[in-house]
């Protein structure tokens, strides 16, 4: 199925591996130009690298770190200078520490809001004009299951990534009127570096950590990136543009609530 993202301009935060890597590799090949970000630059321009060698597509490489204000406004200056504007924002990061609530002093809660919940604001904040000039666009925000199914010892992300579904929401109300859509994806469990972390935070032998994770999955297994990819086109592109101030989880079944 055409999307219709042929040079579509896109934004993909935290893309040298893992989710952001898989919806950047997917947004390319789909045949947007995307310009991709992440703290360490040898990783990332290695993942520009392979991104360019998979799928032809124009990447953009750009070292940023998400949660200095000064960075994000960076990333949206320079992706509208060097490709004329900007159609799509994914805001994609990895996580703050993992442990129980009260461990954590100020400091540990103000880099958590910083990389979570700041990261959102500040690159939709910039990103919104852009793409208000462009007649519309799409706001993707990648959080986690635990943010509407919490779980114990990743307090941090859940109290962070609450205030993105909450802040996503009003935001989806506000530039509807300008064709602007914004929803957000709560992966359950993901092969990724992040689910390794997870394992070894366990203090369990990581193979029937993976057996004990797997039997609670309805669908009986981990998923892929590309689980979260595919969805991930649909909703940035134009054939998802009615679809908005949605939070969908994207878990095998694992969230057990009636919404």
């Amino acid at each position: 199925m055409d999307l219709g993202l042929k040079n579509k301009i896109a934004i993909v935060g935290g893309a040298s591996m893992g989710i952001g890597y898989g919806i950047a590799r997917q947004l390319a090949a789909d045949g947007a130009r995307v310009a991709i970000t992440a703290r360490r630059e040898a990783g990332l321009a290695k993942a520009a690298e392979t991104l360019r060698s998979e799928t032809g597509a124009e990447i953009l490489p750009i070292q940023a770190d998400c949660r200095r204000a000064e960075d994000c406004a960076r990333v949206v200056d320079t992706v509208a200078l060097a490709f004329g504007g900007i159609d799509i924002l994914v805001n994609n990061d990895g996580a703050p520490p993992l442990g129980s609530l009260v461990s954590f002093d100020d400091a540990a809660w103000a880099k958590a809001v910083e990389q979570n919940l700041m990261y959102v604001v500040r690159m939709a904040r910039a990103t919104v004009p852009r793409l208000q000039a462009r007649g519309g666009g799409s706001i993707l925000n990648i959080t986690a299951i635990s943010a509407i199914q919490p779980i114990a010892g990743f307090g941090l992300s859940v109290a962070t990534w609450g205030g993105v579904i909450g802040y996503a929401k009003t935001l989806s109300l506000e530039v509807a009127k300008d064709n602007i859509n914004v929803n957000t994806i709560c992966p359950g469990y993901i092969e990724t570096q992040r689910l390794e972390k997870v394992f070894a935070a366990g203090g369990e032998d990581p193979a029937v950590m993976r057996r004990q994770l797997e039997t609670e999955v309805p669908m009986g297994r981990i998923g892929t990136v590309e689980d979260i990819s595919g969805l991930v086109a649909l909703l940035v592109s134009p054939r998802g543009r009615y679809i908005t101030g949605t939070t969908i989880q994207v878990d095998g079944g694992l969230l057990r609530s009636v919404r």
